[in-house]
């Protein structure tokens, strides 16, 4: 950590049932910090994975939670009055980006609105919280020079997810002039590990592997993404929580800061799960998805030290054990 540290000791934390809220929650108990939990265990993947996380949670000392709608602002209030965070670690949306081309009213019912009632609560707490919240590598659209900088322009997304996340930043920076309110975006590269998300690319081929289907690999399989591990995106968020010494809005991107070909990791998956020839099916570039991303991670290493140590040939490993033990095989 660098700088003084924040006085940040109790931590609302939307989403803590989903994948990275699991385990900044985790985190920041393991630390001594006080941690309110607020999720609607939506069935947008299955609720059993939701709960089987939050069951490790709920009997942790330090630890309480509400299942509620973030558009339920009163419900959200009443977190704020009640428990009074220090920080609020904003980590619940709608995620998917092709998922938002079929179901864009999901989208905007918990990605804007959900979002304005988080700041809206920040803006009328009695003491305002430091807020951090996620926004994605999406925002960058598929035109930006490769590693994505916080610098390049961020105007032209492609896909409704990732207007809703530049939206985010947008509404955040409004917030934080008008009122005050310290809002600390992280754009999110792709998170992977244990107690991940069913919806993506490394869970969907495990899954392919373990049935025996082919794999579908999109733009012919030259698909390149900065993989980041959930135990290095948590320390990145955990720095960010505790750093003395950051401005009123800051973005910060939060990646491992490589570029992987998705091939790599069919060939780790596959080797974890003993499938030695994996089928794949390949596919045109769908809409609203890009063919690479790849974090400058030069202002969060400098705001905070940040410095991922997870490598692909360490984390595929985990995951797949992980899946292999949860799954029963």
């Amino acid at each position: 950590m660098t700088g003084t540290e924040s006085a940040c000791r109790r931590v609302l934390v939307t989403g803590a049932a989903g994948f990275i809220g699991y385990h900044l929650a985790r985190r920041l108990l393991h630390e001594g910090l006080e941690v309110f939990g607020f999720d609607n265990f939506n069935d947008f993947y299955p609720v059993r994975l939701k709960r089987d996380r939050h069951a490790q949670l709920e009997p942790q000392a330090g630890y309480r939670w509400l299942g509620a709608e973030l558009a339920d602002r009163s419900a959200l209030a009443e977190v704020f009055r009640s428990f009074e965070p220090d920080c609020v670690v904003h980590l619940a949306a709608q995620a998917n980006v092709r998922h938002s081309l079929v179901d864009p009213y999901t989208f905007q019912r918990s990605n804007i609105e959900g979002f304005l009632n988080v700041l809206e609560c920040c803006r009328h707490a009695a003491r305002r919280p430091r807020l951090l919240y996620a926004s994605s590598s999406s925002v960058y659209g598929a035109r930006a020079q490769q590693p994505f900088s916080e610098a390049q322009r961020t105007d032209t997304p492609i896909s409704l997810y990732a207007a809703t996340k530049r939206a985010n930043e947008l509404m955040a920076h409004a917030y934080s002039q008008l009122y005050g309110i310290q809002a600390i975006g992280v754009r999110l590269f792709t998170v992977y590990g244990p107690w991940g998300r069913p919806d993506m690319a490394y869970w969907l081929f495990a899954e392919a592997l373990r049935q025996g289907r082919p794999i579908t690999l999109f733009n012919r399989g030259e698909m390149r993404r900065d993989f980041t591990y959930v135990d290095d995106a948590v320390e990145g968020l955990f720095r960010c929580v505790r750093a003395g010494g950051l401005g009123r809005y800051e973005i910060f991107n939060l990646g491992s800061g490589r570029a992987e070909p998705l091939t790599a990791l069919v060939a780790l998956l596959a080797r974890e799960l003993g499938v030695a020839q994996p089928a794949l099916e390949l596919r045109p570039l769908p809409d609203g998805d890009v063919e690479e991303t790849c974090a400058s991670i030069d202002r969060l290493r400098a705001a905070v030290g940040y410095e991922p140590v997870t490598t692909l040939d360490t984390g595929v490993p985990r995951f797949a054990a992980w899946f292999k033990e949860y799954q029963g095989l």
